[in-house]
């Protein structure tokens, strides 16, 4: 069988010195390079003032499936394809996943050329806790969806790492409190590694009030996983007490959890108050 293989190369968030030296020598050296955005990746190249001399093909989410019978022959046929990302890992939320898919059903090699990954890079800087982490890709979009999600991570104990757009992210942090409560920490690194790189810690509702204002660049977020429930009829009972002094019930909800330090929404506790009256 010829000697074919298929490469994922990792590639600088932001500064290209951080390209590894096994991923500049795939890239002069490949047969194909299966790049994400291939203006970025002649961008990518010239800044590291490696030449590409093989075949350069786009391989994105739009156009993988289609892409994948060519590479797939050419990797059978002795080719060397190297596929490369915008930033980061392929397949880490970026193309990529068919083709691998496809060699390892086929029996074709696949090997990596381990480098950058902002889900890594975010979670090594949050200062939250690593040991145990998952990752969620990007938020969902729609409103509706995205509550949902947010309610799934309600009871994670693991730390949660997200990719979410600047433009959806005050948004997807004001439901984020809603749901899971505004004392629940997290992190917001923007534009990680690159000149304007910023990391922010704080509770939800102190990132949500700070993205409320204009945010550009790429977003990741780490979310700190759940602690262990508080008892919710201990609360419920504390906020009837509350109530039973003449506070409305949102207020009650509020200084009961925030009293506890609870991991538990406002909505949680308020819809458990209503059903305890019912």
């Amino acid at each position: 069988m010829p000697d074919g293989r298929l490469l994922l190369g990792a590639t600088p968030l932001g500064q290209p010195a951080d390209a590894s030296p096994r991923l500049l020598e795939a890239l002069r050296s490949a047969d194909v390079v299966a790049a994400e955005d291939t203006r970025r990746l002649r961008t990518l190249a010239k800044a590291l003032g490696a030449q590409i001399a093989g075949r350069v093909v786009s391989l994105f989410d739009a156009n993988e499936a289609t892409r994948v019978p060519a590479l797939l022959a050419d990797i059978e046929a002795g080719a060397t394809v190297l596929v490369v990302s915008d930033a980061g890992m392929p397949l880490i939320s970026d193309p990529g996943y068919r083709l691998v898919a496809a060699c390892a059903e086929a029996g074709l090699p696949v090997s990596c050329l381990p480098g950058p990954s902002a889900v890594t890079t975010a979670l090594a800087v949050s200062g939250l806790a690593s040991d145990r982490f998952c990752f969620e890709g990007f938020a969902p979009r729609r409103p509706a969806a995205r509550r949902a999600w947010l309610a799934s991570l309600a009871d994670e104990r693991r730390t949660c790492v997200f990719f979410e757009s600047p433009r959806r992210l005050a948004q997807c942090l004001r439901d984020a409190v809603d749901e899971l409560g505004g004392q629940r920490r997290a992190v917001v690194c923007r534009e990680l590694t690159k000149t304007h790189e910023e990391v922010l810690r704080g509770t939800l509702s102190e990132l949500a009030e700070w993205a409320s204002e204009e945010v550009l660049g790429e977003i990741t977020v780490v979310l700190a996983g759940a602690s262990p429930r508080a008892d919710l009829p201990t609360l419920v009972a504390e906020v009837d007490r509350l109530t039973a002094d003449g506070m409305r019930v949102k207020d009650a909800c509020a200084q009961a959890i925030a009293a506890a330090g609870a991991p538990v929404s406002r909505r949680e506790l308020y819809d458990a108050v209503l059903r305890s009256r019912d």
